[in-house]
């Protein structure tokens, strides 16, 4: 007996809840069973080479914090088998460290293995390397494909199973993945495609887990593979047996940016909305893509055009912090799904029809025991309903969960819960201790420019073109096109001081064109289309004229039917304007160059940086095209998450002390496309709904991870194509600079006071400082009708004018605090007949 209770104290106390009683894992249709036990789960995906070490731990709390019982994460394949059999699990790509922190956490884990990912991923995580094994096609009945696939989910199985990583063996993982939405491109590989996923099924099944595999997007996953739903609502999704439970792998809170395009947002009640109707219809479990999105570091992006960024205005932001009030709502709706759990589990639905398009969902076992969902479908008109002799207000397009059938305690459209401002907050780069500029007003920066062409030896010369992929097999982003013309004194165009246009056609991604070392012009294709034709003057001068071409690639096809046979590069190049006519150059003699002189030297990296003559200066030459720049800084004050201000530079790539930064280019959206000033988040949601930031830059900061920097003495690198302002480089933090709650008297809470013990069930505006900071001012309290949002509120025609001695009363000088709308604190007796509300904005300090 003292044994065993010493082994609850050890499983207590290392929290290893999963890891102590965790074990086999079986299924019906209902749900998963766990150790004999019925779940209902909410999963969160965060990809582990997205984020850093450093932030894994608390990335995986904030999750748990927001009533997440499981991680999710694909396994990326090209991070981890660099070349054949040579694998790295270093850093970013440390899987067994990540998995053993989701375990102590007290979590489950949901592992996709793929190893095909997609994931706006490079290349859908598939080694490049593979594509050039003679015979190889990917995705389809071929054997190369198949052998390479097998070994390297043979490979992650068994480093789990050495690990002990898996349920029955005590660990976390409870389902793994097969292939990744092959349903979407089955139509492209003919009769093999049928093959293939029977193939991949066995494959994955005889690896003897112990856990169930699970195919998404794969509607004829075969038995015992569970087929599961990726898509903005999956309430109406059925499996393709009824002896497999209803799994939703992708819920997309938000959606992916590419560069030069608007940003886009899904609102919190419209998630909410998805997940509860989910529930609602017998769903079991349930994973946001993406919990937290994190960044493309380096080259991972794929795309093309994704941008570094990978945000997808997820609960958890790209930098670590709760998207507010996303993460909050979306923590109150697991509650409510949680407090119905028992019920769910317990009986099977009875669907009631409450009107034309509202509707209940019932679980009741006739017992105690009971729980309700109430929808109202219609996304234009809130209804008033009567659920058992009791009427309830739905707001239109929500649902309200009723855990013991009879009290609401959320509704998907009533967002309570606290709002939050953040600010990037510029912090000039400072010169390091150890940098001999420290004192000076200045930086010192040392400068390289490439030589525009060919450096050192060329690769090779042919007729015509080349393909930009197959040739530098994404060993880098660029690959130069030279060439030269003789250009006869005779030329009307010297002697009228004209000038003749190139003509460029490319299957992408984008380019910058020099004549004689002189920048031209530059053109892109876009995220929807990679193909461009770029068509400018240039300047041309009697006698030789070297044709130098930057053709470069932003992040490889990631999806799609026979995806990996898209090509990048240049396929016609003409000059008009000259005496004879337009001179086709598309098939003449072009030599080759793959990469850049800096790249190959790695003067990158702290081993590389002497490998070239740097030119110090305090004031680097502006806008000058292929210009490496080194400067030696001290970190930014203060412990907040970091980004890279790059509003002043053109398009390159970033390091600091050899870490990859990744791709930056300020490119700006157009500002004639259409945006909208606020986002309804009634009706069904897709993509291009709700876009925001016409005209501004897609992406403007660059995460910088904190456990990047040293005390002093960190190296940033930036390699620039185009031509920008180095002296105008910033860092910024990223803080929260003020907290907001609006909440009414009508709207339900989960949890009324988790603050203050004993609350009395009213309802309360709730808000938290983040750590070691307090509320130190209100800026804005009125209870009444107050009008606008977070940031911008304003007084209605019914105002307390005691709002704000009521908020400081309560908060001022606390990390924390909970107003309940009670006639103690507000005049209740205002606007009689009216439902009042409470604004609040706060500043912690």
């Amino acid at each position: 007996m003292k044994i065993f209770l010493l082994f609850l104290l050890f499983c207590f106390f290392t929290s290893l809840f999963n890891s102590c009683f965790a074990g086999n894992v079986t299924y019906d249709r209902r749900s998963l069973i766990i150790d004999g036990q019925r779940k209902l789960l909410i999963s969160a995906a965060i990809h582990y080479p997205r984020s850093v070490p450093a932030m894994w731990p608390g990335l995986v709390q904030t999750a748990k914090e927001g009533g997440v019982d499981v991680i999710e994460s694909y396994v990326f394949w090209n991070g981890h088998e660099l070349s054949p059999g040579k694998y790295n699990f270093e850093g970013r790509y440390d899987l067994v460290k990540f998995v053993k922190i989701v375990q102590q956490a007290g979590m489950y884990m949901i592992l996709r293995i793929g190893p095909f990912v997609a994931a706006e991923w490079n290349f859908g995580g598939v080694p490049a390397w593979l594509h050039y094994v003679p015979g190889t096609v990917f995705r389809t009945d071929n054997e190369p494909f198949k052998y390479y696939m097998r070994n390297f989910t043979t490979f992650i199985v068994n480093l789990m199973k050495q690990e002990k990583l898996f349920a029955p063996q005590g660990g976390p993982i409870i389902l793994a993945q097969v292939e990744n939405e092959y349903g979407y491109y089955e139509k492209f590989y003919g009769e093999g495609a049928k093959r293939y996923v029977t193939w991949a099924a066995r494959m994955a099944v005889s690896q003897n887990i112990g856990v169930p595999w699970i195919m998404c997007q794969q509607d004829d996953a075969p038995e015992p593979v569970i087929n599961t739903c990726n898509s903005f609502y999956c309430d109406q999704f059925t499996p393709n047996s009824p002896n497999k439970p209803k799994i939703w792998t992708e819920n997309w809170p938000g959606w992916f940016k590419t560069f030069g395009a608007r940003d886009p947002h899904r609102p919190a009640e419209d998630v909410a909305f998805s997940v509860a109707r989910f529930f609602q219809k017998g769903g079991s479990v349930h994973n946001y893509y993406m919990y937290h999105g994190g960044t493309n570091f380096g080259r991972t992006s794929g795309g093309p055009f994704i941008t570094t960024s990978y945000d997808y205005e997820a609960p958890i932001d790209e930098y670590g912090l709760p998207r507010l009030p996303k993460w909050g709502h979306l923590k109150e709706l697991h509650k409510a799904i949680k407090l119905s759990e028992h019920a769910l589990l317990k009986s099977e639905p009875t669907t009631l029809s409450l009107g034309p398009s509202q509707e209940a969902d019932v679980y009741d076992d006739g017992s105690e025991v009971c729980a309700a969902f109430l929808a109202n479908l219609d996304d234009k008109t809130d209804k008033n309903v009567v659920f058992r002799n009791v009427s309830y207000h739905l707001p239109s397009w929500s649902v309200s969960i009723l855990p013991d059938c009879k009290n609401v305690v959320f509704n998907t459209a009533k967002v309570g819960s606290q709002a939050s401002l953040v600010e990037m907050m510029p912090e000039e780069l400072m010169p390091s201790v150890t940098s001999p500029s420290k004192g000076l007003k200045a930086l010192k920066w040392d400068v390289f420019v490439e030589n525009a062409g060919i450096w050192g030896v060329a690769d090779f010369a042919k007729n015509g073109f080349v393909d930009h992929i197959n040739t530098t097999k994404d060993t880098t982003d660029y690959l130069w096109y030279t060439t030269s013309i003789i250009v006869g004194e005779n030329e009307e165009f010297l002697k009228k001081a004209g000038r003749p246009v190139i003509l460029i056609e490319s299957k992408g991604h984008a380019l910058h064109a020099f004549v004689n070392q002189e920048l031209q012009g530059s053109a892109s294709g876009s995220g929807s289309h990679s193909p461009f034709k770029f068509e400018s003057p240039i300047s041309l001068k009697a006698g030789k004229n070297e044709i130098a071409l930057l053709s470069m690639t932003v992040g490889l096809q990631n999806a799609g039917g026979l995806y990996e046979w898209v090509g990048a590069g240049l396929t016609s190049v003409k000059i008009e304007g000259l005496n004879n006519g337009t001179m086709d150059l598309s098939m003449s003699r072009w030599t080759y160059k793959i990469g850049l002189q800096g790249e190959n030297l790695s003067i990158y990296k702290p081993d590389g940086l002497n490998s070239i003559n740097w030119v110090s200066t305090s004031e680097p030459q502006k806008n000058q095209p292929l210009t490496w720049y080194k400067v030696v800084v001290d970190p930014p004050s203060g412990d907040e998450p970091v980004g890279l201000d790059m509003i002043h530079m053109g398009k390159g790539l970033a390091w600091l002390n050899g870490e990859e930064i990744g791709r930056y280019w300020p490119i700006k959206s157009s500002e004639h496309e259409k945006c909208v000033e606020e986002c309804d988040y009634r009706g069904k949601f897709f993509p291009d709904k709700c876009l925001t930031g016409c005209g501004e830059p897609t992406q403007r900061w660059y995460h910088v991870p904190r456990s990047w920097f040293k005390p002093s003495g960190n190296i940033l690198v930036i390699f620039e194509e185009k031509g920008g302002d180095p002296t105008k480089i910033t860092f910024s933090k990223r803080k929260i600079s003020g907290l907001c709650s609006l909440i009414a008297e009508d709207f339900p809470m989960v949890d009324q006071a988790p603050v203050r013990k004993g609350g009395s069930g009213k309802s309360a505006a709730h808000l938290k400082c983040p750590k070691n900071s307090l509320i130190s001012n209100v800026k804005f309290a009125s209870f009444g009708n107050p009008t606008g949002k977070c940031g911008s509120y304003s007084k209605g025609e019914c105002h307390d004018p005691n709002s704000t001695l009521a908020v400081e009363k309560v908060c001022l000088g606390k990390n924390e605090c909970a107003i309940e709308l009670t006639e103690e604190n507000f005049d209740k007796g205002l606007c009689p007949g009216t439902t009042k509300r409470l604004a609040i904005e706060a500043v912690c300090s």
